[in-house]
């Protein structure tokens, strides 16, 4: 049986990009989530959510357990969205200064695909947006800045003879310089819209 976690990389390739492996799936038995792997095979992120019936509030969580972001499902006239808070310090003020992003789906028109919004710096008051496209032939996604540029892309894992290892692992590939902790949560809220969490 192959392993779940990618292979480990070489020095030059990891100055580039950080490559983790997202399994669709909670480490808690009868659980939902997913469980996300960096390139060594340690746990890097996690979502386990206890409660299966009741799915309004999502907490991505580091290899510790701590909490990252809490995602809470929100819906405005016929609209749902998912918005992400920066969980709180410890020992500071449990004050929310609002949701640090808001992914919601476009329903528009496309060829093999959707497009989901991606509202950023919404905690700061400085607002500027991402794009999520995904191709629905393949269940992969690109994560796309303001300017189009492509900063994570999520696909499909394959063993190194090319066999997809399932429906519920990917590859993930984000670009150096780029918060992974934010984009995981964006992969989380787009999950959740796609009830795949």
């Amino acid at each position: 049986m192959g392993k779940v976690h990618p292979q480990a990389l070489n020095s030059s390739t990891t100055c580039k990009q950080e490559t983790f492996t997202l399994w669709m799936k909670s480490l808690v038995l009868n659980g939902k989530g997913c469980t996300v792997f960096d390139s060594n095979g340690q746990i890097a992120y996690r979502v386990d959510n206890y409660n299966c019936r009741h799915r309004d509030e999502v907490h991505l969580m580091d290899q510790n357990g701590d909490i990252l972001f809490t995602m809470l499902k929100k819906q405005y006239k016929l609209s749902r969205f998912w918005e992400g808070y920066r969980f709180p310090v410890p020992g500071t003020r449990n004050d929310h200064k609002g949701p640090c992003f808001r992914v919601s789906k476009t329903y528009k028109i496309s060829r093999g695909g959707s497009t989901y919004e991606v509202e950023l710096g919404l905690d700061k008051n400085q607002p500027y947006t991402h794009k999520i496209e995904r191709n629905t032939c393949n269940s992969a996604c690109k994560i796309s800045n303001e300017l189009g540029v492509v900063v994570a892309e999520l696909r499909r894992k394959k063993s190194p003879c090319g066999v997809d290892l399932g429906d519920d692992v990917f590859t993930m590939v984000v670009e150096p310089n780029i918060d992974l902790s934010l984009i995981m949560g964006l992969v989380v809220a787009y999950n959740l819209i796609n009830c795949k969490i």
